[in-house]
């Protein structure tokens, strides 16, 4: 019994501390996002809509409560990013300006990292999952007060049709 309880206490916190990992580089982005923003709007004035869209969507993950309503801010932040790229590419004189095009690299390179992160998290919950649905394990989960199951980081639907960029 002690051993089970030792097991989950450790599958729980790896859940836990890749959690973590997941937002930290979604920090990351938030951090990123005002100032790619603030330079595309000089470029894109009538692009106004998407761009208050963007600024919505980092707010509400400023303002989640909850690991549910970070994972639902971080997907749709991750949305009109996608499009904001893409009508990047109507804007020939800001894909060749400086600040854009580090910002940009800034952003691509956090994007790879959030979805390292979200893969180890996954992989986490994975573990914490079968773990704990297995016997004798699935016995003890609920009387020491573990989750029964911890949720995936799964994408969005829109995820699954990728942007059209049109040169």
């Amino acid at each position: 019994m002690t051993s089970i309880y030792n097991n989950l206490v450790g599958l729980d916190q790896n859940a836990k501390t890749a959690w973590a990992q997941v937002e930290n580089q979604l920090q990351r982005r938030f951090d990123l996002i005002p100032n790619l923003v603030s330079t595309v709007k000089g470029y894109a004035k009538h692009e106004r809509e998407l761009l208050e869209n963007i600024t919505k969507a980092r707010s509400a993950w400023a303002g989640a409560q909850t690991q549910t309503d970070k994972i639902n801010a971080a997907n749709q932040t991750q949305s009109f990013l996608s499009r904001l790229m893409v009508v990047v590419e109507n804007y020939p004189q800001l894909k060749a300006n400086q600040n854009f095009l580090a910002l940009q690299d800034e952003l691509a390179g956090t994007e790879n990292r959030i979805a390292t992160e979200r893969m180890r998290y996954n992989q986490a919950v994975q573990l914490y999952n079968v773990t704990a649905r297995r016997i004798p394990t699935v016995f003890f989960v609920r009387l020491f007060g573990f989750d029964p199951e911890k949720m995936l980081f799964e994408a969005t639907g829109e995820a699954a049709t990728a942007p059209k960029v049109n040169f």
